[in-house]
């Protein structure tokens, strides 16, 4: 089996301290995954504290570049920062966890279409490697660099590598209703448009909104869920919002 999941930056940092890991969090969800039976695993992770801060203060987002040094090599390296911390977390938990920085190999096009070659990451899969990817600052043609999300690099990595499970480690127990009661399933983005809003934490990637419609995008079931639900999806589990039927 062949899983790609996202760890939500607000879930393994304190969003209300700057650039603060959440120590004990992060250790719970690295345990969960090295104790699953999982093929081959893919890791994800937000940008939490550390990213958006920054991003939010440069003013650069998905689609608003920067053409400043400084800037790009201010929200790099806080975001390296946090992946050797999530790589170190997984290592710690028996994970034979590897970094890969996104900005170092994927790039956006003049017209803003993401050019991502997956072939390091599958070749670190065939060897028993887990790649650990993240949120990044990347360059774009004729606007210096924009913002790459977890989410979007969650769905093109699960297309590349034909996974068979998609999950985003949310600090919510799924989807919620109007009456935060957690929506089973989502089939189109109308089945929850509703109840649909931003992040309450500085998000520069779209909040619960922009992960429902990314994982629409994708053929796999793809599932919404707490920290509390890592072990269920690891054993292979229906647990939160499962989306794509």
């Amino acid at each position: 089996m062949t899983v790609v999941v996202k760890l939500g930056g607000s879930v393994i940092t304190e969003k209300d301290e700057p650039e603060t890991v959440a120590d004990d969090r992060l250790a719970g969800l690295a345990g969960a995954l090295a104790d699953g039976d999982i093929d081959d695993l893919v890791v994800v992770h937000g940008a939490g504290s550390f990213g958006h801060p920054r991003a939010a203060a440069h003013g650069v987002s998905a689609t608003d570049g920067v053409q400043d040094a400084a800037a790009i090599r201010d929200i790099a390296g806080t975001m390296e920062a946090l992946n050797t911390a999530v790589v170190g977390a997984l290592a710690d938990a028996g994970v034979a966890a590897v970094p890969v920085h996104p900005a170092s190999v994927a790039h956006r096009t003049t017209d803003g279409a993401l050019e991502f070659p997956t072939g390091a990451i599958e070749t670190l899969l065939d060897d028993g490697f887990v790649p650990v990817l993240h949120g990044d600052i990347i360059s774009h043609a004729g606007a210096g660099a924009t913002i790459l999300s977890g989410d979007e690099i969650v769905t093109h990595l699960a297309r590349a590598v034909d996974a068979d499970r998609v999950g985003l480690c949310s600090t919510v127990p799924g989807v919620l209703d109007d009456d935060g009661t957690v929506i089973p399933s989502i089939t189109a983005f109308s089945d929850a448009a509703g109840a649909l809003g931003g992040s309450d934490a500085t998000d520069v990637t779209g909040g619960m909104a922009g992960k429902v419609r990314a994982l629409l995008a994708l053929g796999s079931p793809a599932y919404v869920f707490g920290p509390a639900g890592i072990e269920a999806f690891v054993a292979g589990d229906d647990v939160g919002t499962r989306i794509n039927g």
